[in-house]
C-alpha cells in the first residue's frame, strides 16, 4: 500500500453543502461557517456559486460572501474558491477579487442536458471563454466531472467517458479535475477501473475525488482511490449536501469522517479533528437537522 503522506481537503460544505438546504441560510451564519471551517484548519473552501438565484436561491448572496472573503483573504492562508458555469459568471467573481474558480461538467449526456439544458460537447464548448477570461486575469480554474461511477437517468458509466471529459476539461486549463460520484453507487472495484481509465488521460496529480455517501461506501471507495495516489479530497462537513438534480442522493462524505480516516492512516490533513466537529455540530443545529458526520456525532457525544 502506498499512501500519500499528505491530503488536502477541499471543503465544499458551504457551496455544494448549502445550496440544497430548503430553508434560507443567511449570510452572516454562511461567513460564520466559512471563518469556523477556516480556524480548523481547512485551507481550501467552495464558499459561493455565481449562478442565477432563479435557479440556486441559496446562492443568492454570492457576491456579498465573496466580497467579504476578498478582504480577508490578503492576510488568509485559506484559499475561498467560486463555481462560476459560465462566463456571466465569472465577470461577477472577477469583480468581487475571487483568485480561484471551477466550471462542471457531467460524464452523462443525459444529466448534463437535465442540470444545465445542453450536451456535453456543448457544455465543454461554453467553458472555453470562461477558461480563457479566467486564465487572462490570472485566476486558477478547477474542473468538476459529475456522475462518474453512475447516472440517476443512464446507469452505469463507462470510465472511458469519464476520462474523456476530464481530459478536456485538463487541456482547457483546469489545473485540477475533481471525479464526483454524485449518486454515490460507487464501489471499490468501480473507483479503481475509473482511476485506471483517466490516469491514461490526467496524471493522478491533477485528480481529486469528491464521493458522495448514498449507499455509505464513500470512506471504502476514498481508501481505494489513495491507494491508487489520489492525494486531494472533497468532502462537506457534517455531510452536508445532495444533488437538486438526482433524487435520493445524500451529502457529500462528511469532512469530519475523511480526516479520522486519515489520520487513522497516518496521513497528515492539517486539519484540528476536535475543533472541526464542534464547527459540525454548531450548524447542524443552525440548520434544525441531524449531524450527518458519524465521527462528529460520536466526538461531540464525549464532550
Amino acid at each position: 500500500m502506498h499512501f500519500p503522506e499528505n491530503v488536502r481537503i477541499v471543503e465544499v460544505g458551504v457551496r455544494d453543502g448549502l445550496q440544497n438546504e430548503p430553508t434560507p441560510v443567511d449570510t452572516a451564519t454562511k461567513l460564520a461557517l466559512i471563518r469556523k471551517l477556516s480556524e480548523s484548519g481547512l485551507r481550501h473552501i467552495e464558499a459561493a456559486s455565481f449562478v442565477s438565484p432563479k435557479w440556486v436561491p441559496q446562492m443568492a448572496d454570492h457576491r456579498e460572501i465573496m466580497q467579504a472573503l476578498a478582504i480577508e483573504g490578503e492576510k488568509s492562508v485559506t484559499t475561498y474558491s467560486a463555481l462560476t458555469p459560465n462566463l456571466k459568471g465569472l465577470e461577477a467573481a472577477l469583480e468581487c477579487g475571487v483568485r480561484e474558480v471551477a466550471v462542471f461538467g457531467a460524464a452523462s449526456e443525459s444529466f448534463s442536458q437535465r442540470n444545465i439544458n445542453c450536451s456535453i460537447a456543448e457544455s465543454l464548448a461554453r467553458f472555453a471563454p470562461v477558461m480563457e477570461r479566467a486564465l487572462e486575469a490570472g485566476v486558477r480554474v478547477r474542473g468538476y466531472v459529475s456522475c462518474v461511477m453512475g447516472c440517476p437517468y443512464e446507469g452505469e458509466i463507462s470510465p472511458l467517458q469519464v476520462a474523456a471529459v476530464a481530459r478536456e476539461l485538463s487541456d482547457m486549463g483546469c489545473y485540477e479535475v475533481s471525479l464526483g460520484d454524485t449518486i454515490g453507487t460507487g464501489t471499490p472495484l468501480k473507483a479503481k477501473r475509473l482511476l485506471e481509465a483517466v490516469t491514461r488521460e490526467v496524471s493522478v496529480e491533477r485528480l481529486a475525488a469528491h464521493f458522495h455517501d448514498t449507499y455509505g461506501q464513500a470512506l471504502t471507495n476514498l481508501y481505494t482511490v489513495m491507494e491508487e495516489g489520489i492525494a486531494v479530497i472533497d468532502s462537506s462537513v457534517a455531510g452536508l449536501g445532495g444533488c437538486p438534480y438526482a433524487k435520493g442522493a445524500s451529502g457529500n462524505v462528511a469532512t469530519e469522517d475523511v480526516i479520522y480516516l486519515l489520520e487513522g492512516l497516518g496521513i497528515d490533513s492539517g486539519v484540528n479533528l476536535a475543533q472541526l466537529a464542534r464547527t459540525g455540530d454548531w450548524i447542524s443545529r443552525q440548520l434544525g437537522r441531524a449531524n450527518g458526520s458519524k465521527v462528529g456525532q460520536a466526538l461531540m457525544a464525549k464532550y
